[in-house]
């Protein structure tokens, strides 16, 4: 069994904060060592979004060789639509495009703290408005 293909979520973003131990003013201030768990906290933010939401079951997608990871996938009609989670404006979705080139979805998502935007292959949508990826599951 390959223990890198697995990804374990909290059941809350918030008991997922507790068990960092991290005092609340390194969150607030932007402290650098919350920066090592931005990116699981937003994760956990939009699983549990997704799950409350949407009443999807996601799964992780990782390459055989593990150099690319879709944090999500979600089961759509004839279609698997892969979800990037980024927690800054970093636009940047390496593993996001290769996974597109290779299996040609029929849409793909990328949520960040940026703006909504449409590209040809793939649309951004912000954090707080992660309910819109229900709209490519029909």
């Amino acid at each position: 069994m390959d223990l890198y293909a697995f990804k374990i979520y909290m059941l809350d973003v918030g008991l997922l904060l507790a068990m960092t131990d991290l005092d609340a003013s390194v969150i607030v201030d932007g402290n650098r060592i919350f920066t090592e768990f931005k990116g699981a906290l937003t994760e956990q933010y939009v699983l549990q979004q997704m799950i409350a939401e949407l009443g999807v079951e996601p799964y992780y997608y990782t390459t055989a060789n593990s150099t690319g990871e879709i944090d999500f996938t979600l089961q759509a009609p004839g279609s698997v639509i892969p979800v990037e989670v980024k927690a800054e404006e970093n636009l940047r979705a390496k593993s996001l495009r290769a996974f597109c080139e290779k299996y040609h979805p029929k849409h793909a998502v990328r949520t960040s703290m940026s703006d909504f935007r449409e590209q040809d292959w793939m649309t951004n949508t912000p954090l707080y408005n992660i309910d819109r990826i229900g709209e490519y599951l029909k």
